[in-house]
C-alpha cells in the first residue's frame, strides 16, 4: 500500500493512507542506501509501505519518485543535505519588517532555492497591524520590488484578519510550504486560517527581538478549504546546495535577461569589462539589495560552504 508522509519525528513517520493515519518506521536497509541526506524520508513524500513478518509494525519500503522538493544544507552537518518538504505546488515565505526583522538577503536566498526546483513562491508580509509610517514605506518598496520580479506579495495580519481572504484563495486546493524565521507568525496565520489546527504560538523574545521556536518538526496539515499546508520549523538561514557558480545569476530574473549581452560568455558580473549586469546596476535597473544577494550567494557557492 502507498501513503503520504504527514510528519517525521526522526525514528517514526506518520503516514496518511486514504485518510487513515498510520505510524511507520524506516527500513534499516533504506537508511544505508541514501547517502548525504540527513532525512531520507521527508514530509510530502509518497511512500510504499509493508507490514513486518509478524504483521505488527508498518515499515517504509520505498520512497516514490518526487515531483520536486525544497532542500537546504543540514543545520547539523554542513556536508549533508536536508529535504524541507517534497511534492509541493507552491511555497509561501512569511516575512516581517520588525519583531523580528526579515532581511532581504534571506528572502533572496529562499527565492533562489525554490526557483532552482521550479516551485512558485509568494511572500506574505505579516503583522500589518504593527507597521509604523517608516515600515509602511519599506513595505511598499519591498512589495514593488518582488512583484516586479513575478512574485505575488500578500499583506497579512493574523490578529486583525487583514488579507486572510486573499490568502485562502492562494492556498485553496494546493500543497503549500509555509516557511520563514521563528517569530514571524506562521503558526498564528495557520490558526487564523483554520482554528481547529490549534498550533502552539509564542511571542518574540523581548531581550533578543528574535522569534522562539514553536514548531519542532515539519508537519503537513489538511485544510478544510482543500489542499495541504506544510508548517515548518523556523529557519535562521538558508544554505544553498546543488548550484554551480555559473548558474546563480540565472535565478535572478532581472539579471538572467541581461547576461547574454555581457562581453564575455563566462562573465560572473563582478568587475569584468563590458558586463551588461553591472551596467544595469549602475543605471538603477537592478536593485542594489538584489545584487548584494547575488554576490553573497555566489561567494558561498564558490567556496562550497
Amino acid at each position: 500500500m502507498t501513503g503520504r508522509v504527514i510528519q517525521s519525528t526522526g525514528s517514526w513517520y506518520e503516514i496518511d493512507v486514504e485518510g487513515q493515519l498510520l505510524q511507520a518506521r524506516l527500513r534499516g536497509k533504506m537508511r544505508t542506501q541514501i547517502a548525504g541526506l540527513s532525512n531520507p524520508v521527508a514530509v510530502g513524500d509518497w511512500v510504499r509501505l509493508e507490514r513486518d513478518e509478524e504483521g505488527k509494525d508498518t515499515n517504509i519500503a520505498e520512497v516514490l519518485p518526487r515531483d520536486n522538493y525544497i532542500i537546504r544544507r543540514s543545520p547539523r552537518n554542513k556536508h549533508h543535505k536536508h529535504i524541507v518538504a517534497s511534492n509541493l505546488d507552491q511555497a509561501l515565505l512569511v516575512v516581517t519588517l520588525s519583531s523580528p526583522r526579515t532581511s532581504l538577503g534571506f528572502i533572496d536566498r529562499f527565492l533562489v532555492n525554490t526557483g532552482t526546483y521550479h516551485i512558485p513562491t509568494a511572500l506574505a508580509i505579516n503583522k500589518a497591524d504593527l507597521l509604523n509610517a517608516k515600515e509602511m514605506s519599506r513595505k511598499e518598496a519591498m512589495t514593488d520590488l518582488y512583484r516586479s520580479l513575478g512574485h505575488e506579495v500578500l499583506l497579512l495580519s493574523a490578529l486583525s484578519g487583514e488579507g486572510m481572504g486573499e490568502l485562502r484563495a492562494f492556498l485553496s486546493g494546493k500543497t503549500t510550504l509555509l516557511a520563514g524565521h521563528s517569530g514571524v507568525g506562521k503558526s498564528s496565520i495557520a490558526n487564523a486560517l483554520e482554528p481547529g489546527l490549534g498550533l502552539r504560538v509564542k511571542e518574540v523574545s523581548s531581550s533578543s527581538g528574535k522569534g522562539l521556536h514553536t514548531t519542532t518538526f515539519a508537519r503537513m496539515h489538511k485544510l478544510d478549504m482543500g489542499g495541504y499546508l506544510v508548517d515548518t520549523p523556523g529557519i535562521k538561514e538558508f544554505g544553498i546546495v546543488d548550484l554551480e557558480p555559473a548558474e546563480v545569476g540565472h535565478y535572478f530574473p532581472e539579471m538572467a535577461g541581461r547576461m547574454e549581452h555581457c562581453r564575455f560568455n563566462n562573465c560572473m558580473h563582478r568587475n569584468e569589462p563590458g558586463c551588461a549586469v553591472l551596467q544595469a546596476l549602475e543605471e538603477g535597473l537592478i536593485a542594489p539589495s538584489r545584487y548584494d544577494s547575488y554576490i553573497s550567494i555566489l561567494e558561498d557557492v564558490s567556496a562550497g560552504d
